[in-house]
């Protein structure tokens, strides 16, 4: 159900679907004579955009009234899917909300459980430098209400990468009945790296030689659940500070100091990348700057990330006694995964590794065009538009891969530029959810649509549109890009497909720029009117904004009278 403001509950589990509007103070509080603990999961909750911790937050206590004490607090930037237990069987949480006109939206439940009983014998330690585990029955399915957390340990100065083998839980648009939680570190208190749900091979890597992986279910439906490995790799030094790594979707830029190189005993005239004939440009540091698609930089499609790779060669100053002791190549990596692109590069000199990290973001454009030729975009904004007129939308994915593809996923449009609760699709899941939108063939590292300005352009003066964008190698027959639109009953794509989101605007309709200009026209030839004149024109003005739409016409009866 959805809740409006509190509630005193009793049963065994349930699950609240909360909305609160603005300036909102709100009491839940569930009590049973049960002899048992309470668990509370806040699988989903979204707060105001301007909301902190002091003005929005829901509070949970540990006993039946707020007076009971304090057992924890879940604010915007609270970087975790919240767990609470009770330490009887009453627990009371108060959700409050600031005066921002907004709707929060908030998926809570609970149930009751026996600590230490066999329902709750799940999760544990896993140490060494790899390893396996699933979830409880797997390849059966799940058990209901199971809460089971692992703790993975890795030997010092290692990382880890955790892969899912096998993925299939629940799908719900935001994960919030069945899910699986992976965090950076010992504890689920370290940042989230992500949670996830349905059909999907979703991979994490962590910062640390420590991670936590929690798996966590309803009562509703049961799915065979997960089976997972993890393995571990020599965490990365320090770099020389002088030596910079620029990555992005179309390039990489290396600068490494020459008393670094020196250190290392090569001189620049030494230096190459993949393909030999890619030299540095030397100034008072040594610089590569090279696209993804030259130098015989190597492409790796990992499934749920694009990586590309090049090595710089060092050749040795003419000692022959460091060429036998040393075999130092620097590797460039930029990896492309989910909303940015991540780059790593790092040298190895007798397998010691030393990194330095670079991190940025997609580089992606959208733009409204006068035609379907998409050869002249609109330059100028806010964009003024007629009723019924066709636009046309381009999305620019900015790379010198040519084997990139870009795949509309969902296209908003929202009068509000945060995109906030008031928003209409028009795209979705690749699904063209508005008759007018008609989307173009793929072509190369463009996506193309249109659609007919009218449906929410009636009622707001202004409109913004956000699309998502999923970017997909076109060489790969069942990736997300070649599979079109997906209904949500059909849909099982990892949300650890390369993807990224852009916006454009405002639009707005080009009568409301006809009457703004006809009011500084009418605001001109007021000046020069008598007061009286003045003040009958006050009244019909006035008249007028309640009949808007003949506002001209009214104004020109006006100035004859």
């Amino acid at each position: 159900g959805v809740p409006r403001c509190g509630a005193s509950l009793h049963e065994p589990n349930k699950a609240l679907r909360i909305e609160l509007n603005a300036n909102a103070s709100c009491i839940w509080q569930i009590q049973r004579n049960a002899n048992q603990t309470i668990r509370l999961i806040f699988s989903h909750f979204k707060f105001a955009p301007s909301s902190n911790c002091e003005s929005e937050s829901i509070k949970v206590f540990d006993g039946p009234s707020t007076d009971s004490p304090l057992l924890g607090r879940v604010c915007d930037d609270t970087d975790a899917v919240p767990v609470l237990e009770s330490s009887s069987d009453s627990l009371t949480f108060l959700i409050t909300t600031n005066p921002e006109a907004f709707t929060r939206n908030f998926f809570v439940y609970y149930y009751f459980f026996s600590p230490g009983s066999k329902t709750e014998n799940c999760g544990g330690q896993l140490t060494g430098p790899n390893g396996t585990f699933s979830s409880p029955n797997y390849p059966a399915p799940y058990p209901q209400f199971r809460y089971c957390v692992w703790h993975i340990q890795a030997p010092k100065n290692s990382k880890i990468n955790l892969q899912f083998q096998d993925f299939f839980l629940e799908l719900d648009r935001n994960c919030q009945l069945d899910f699986t939680a992976v965090y950076d570190g010992p504890t689920t208190n370290s940042g989230l790296l992500g949670k996830v749900c349905g059909l999907a091979q979703p991979a994490f890597e962590s910062s640390s030689n420590a991670m936590t992986v929690v798996l966590s279910t309803d009562d509703t439906n049961s799915y065979r659940g997960f089976s997972a490995q993890y393995s571990s790799d020599p965490l990365p030094g320090p770099m020389e500070p002088n030596t910079t790594f620029t990555c992005s979707s179309d390039s990489m830029r290396i600068v490494l100091s020459k008393s670094y190189l020196a250190s290392l005993g090569f001189r620049e005239a030494d230096l190459q990348l993949n393909d030999p004939s890619c030299r540095p440009v030397v100034t008072d540091s040594v610089i590569f700057s090279f696209s993804l698609a030259s130098c015989g930089t190597i492409k790796k499609d990992e499934g749920h990330s694009i990586t590309y790779t090049n090595t710089i060669s060092l050749a040795p100053a003419g000692n022959t006694i460091i060429t036998r002791q040393r075999n130092t190549e620097i590797i460039a990596q930029c990896r492309m995964k989910n909303n940015e692109t991540l780059g790593v590069i790092y040298t190895t000199t007798n397998n010691a590794i030393q990194n330095l990290a670079a991190r940025g973001r997609y580089n992606v454009s959208m733009a409204f065009y006068e035609s379907d030729l998409f050869s002249k975009p609109i330059q100028y904004s806010p964009y003024y538009v007629d009723l019924n007129q066709t636009l046309f939308a381009e999305v620019t994915l900015h790379s010198t891969d040519p084997n990139l593809q870009v795949f509309i996923d969902t296209c908003t449009a929202s009068p509000q530029p945060d995109f906030g609760s008031l928003t209409y699709d028009l795209i979705r899941s690749g699904c063209n959810k508005d008759d007018t939108v008609v989307t173009y063939p793929a072509f190369g590292n463009h996506g193309r649509f249109k659609f007919r300005a009218f449906r929410f352009l009636r009622s707001f003066p202004s409109v913004y549109l956000q699309c998502d964008i999923v970017i997909c190698d076109s060489n790969t027959t069942n990736s997300r890009c070649a599979r079109g639109c997906i209904s949500r009953q059909r849909r099982a794509i990892s949300p650890y497909t390369w993807k990224t989101n852009t916006v454009v605007g405002p639009i707005r309709l080009k009568r409301d720029l006809r009457a703004a200009e006809h009011s500084e026209s009418l605001t001109e030839v007021e000046a020069q009117k008598t007061p009286n004149l003045q003040q009958y024109n006050f009244y019909t003005l006035a008249f007028v904004v309640l009949i808007s739409n003949i506002l001209i016409v009214v104004a020109v009866t006006l100035k004859h009278h």
